[in-house]
């Protein structure tokens, strides 16, 4: 197919041969699948992210760092520029969290180029070298969910070692690979150690996976790695073969009224994320 205009400097500068076909398109960008050399890969194209709230965007991009502070003032600000430059920023921390956590092991797609607005990565396959599932198109039985859900458990503990929590993860951005799972899609992801908010994302990615394969496997419904994996990280005791429980003991105390309100928030913005995505793949 003739390269969308986006993609035409990326065949220019050599880095990209052939646009094979679009993958896929969404709120948050444009996915096509290329040929370089004698390699197949995707590209991922940026939209502006207008579908995301002045909330969510505050909560996700807490202490990331800007070096150039004409740069600072203008985000700060709120101007054209600064729009500009914090959608900038916003998809370089994809690009960044993909070299730190491929550099940790953890699986993602191996990340090749960002030149343009454009992320050039590997596709990520299944059993029979077609594009891979995300785990909401696949029905899974009891001992594959609990297996999966394993590994994924394992991925969420190597990525806080990294520093790194996804911030969004759930069965819209697994993809189920010949290997097993592969987590994609980490623009929104933020710092463990300097993001406030890092506890209260790594919890709800947690719950997440939970609750996807607790659909196929109901046993899973009751355990409660992410505060066992949180407590664990805070007192530096975690590690990739840190044995896991599943099981944690809440402690008696106040009711943070606050947090209670902003997870109904969250589970209010989730739900319509959900609807959103599910509308654009039909």
């Amino acid at each position: 197919m003739k390269a969308p205009k986006r993609l035409q400097s990326l065949v220019d500068e050599g880095l990209i041969d052939t646009v094979v076909r679009q993958l896929m398109s969404g709120k948050e960008a444009m996915v096509y699948v290329v040929r370089c050399g004698d390699d197949t890969r995707c590209a991922k194209i940026y939209k502006e992210a207008t579908h995301r709230s002045f909330r969510q965007a505050v909560d996700y991009t807490e202490n990331r760092k800007v070096k150039n502070t004409r740069q600072a003032r203008a985000m700060a600000k709120g101007s054209k520029f600064g729009r500009e430059k914090q959608e900038e920023a916003w998809q370089s921390a994809e690009v960044d969290a993909l070299y730190r956590l491929a550099g940790a092991g953890v699986r993602v797609p191996k990340p090749y180029n960002f030149h343009d607005g454009v992320l050039l990565m590997e596709l990520v396959t299944d059993e029979n070298g077609d594009a891979a599932p995300r785990l909401n198109d696949v029905v899974f039985t009891p001992e594959d969910a609990r297996r999966h859900h394993a590994t994924l458990i394992a991925e969420v503990v190597r990525m806080l070692g990294a520093g790194v929590v996804h911030g969004d993860l759930s069965e819209f951005n697994i993809l189920l690979a010949l290997d097993g799972p592969v987590i994609i899609d980490l623009p929104q992801a933020v710092d463990a150690a300097g993001n406030n908010h890092a506890q209260r994302m790594l919890l709800r990615d947690v719950d997440n996976l939970r609750g996807f394969f607790g659909r196929f496997a109901p046993e899973l419904l009751r355990t409660e790695y992410g505060h066992e994996i949180w407590e664990l990280f805070q007192r530096g005791e975690l590690h990739p073969d840190t044995p896991l429980t599943g099981r944690f003991k809440h402690k008696a105390g106040a009711v943070d009224l606050g947090s209670v309100l902003r997870e109904i928030d969250d589970a209010r913005d989730e739900e319509a994320a959900r609807r959103l995505r599910l509308q654009t793949t039909q």
